[in-house]
């Protein structure tokens, strides 16, 4: 497998399991606080998105624009509010989801192999060194916070997934 074959099920692969933990979720849901202190789905859904499109920018890629205000409820400072009004729907972050994933693939289908090794944006190279780390980042990100999503199923009865 190529590694640009791998970014791309790695992609993916990470969306399709992050979406599944939400899938059977409603809007009330999505600002559950399984333990005091840690950010409910609603807060990383909108972090993963507001992020993924802040990365393909620092790739100089092209990314679904966001809802006015969008990026701004999702900073570290909003991870505190339970405010519904603060957040956006379920219907929301699927479809911008969607899109993010979709501009993801098109960024790793538009970068030439040939820079794949070169240094990653000067605002991720601690994290990601390469344009290859930044692109892999683009689905990891996903499943890292996904894994915080089965403390909320769990404390809402739900049957595990995976």
């Amino acid at each position: 497998m190529s590694l640009k074959n791998h970014i791309r099920w790695q992609i993916e692969q990470n969306h399709w399991i992050t979406l599944s933990y939400v899938q059977d979720l409603t809007d009330a849901d999505f600002l559950i606080r399984p333990v005091p202190g840690m950010n409910h789905i609603a807060w990383q859904m909108g972090h993963l998105i507001a992020s993924s499109q802040e990365m393909l920018g620092w790739l100089g890629q092209p990314a679904p624009a966001l809802p006015a205000g969008f990026a701004e409820s999702y900073t570290k400072e909003m991870a505190s509010s339970d405010d519904p009004a603060k957040f956006a729907t379920k219907d929301v972050y699927l479809d911008l989801a969607a899109k993010i994933k979709s501009a993801s693939l098109a960024a790793l289908d538009a970068i030439p192999e040939s820079k794949l090794d070169d240094p990653g944006p000067e605002q991720m190279r601690e994290y990601a060194p390469t344009v290859a780390a930044v692109l892999t980042m683009l689905g990891a990100h996903w499943v890292l916070h996904a894994g915080q999503f089965v403390a909320v199923r769990r404390k809402l009865g739900k049957a595990p997934l995976f």
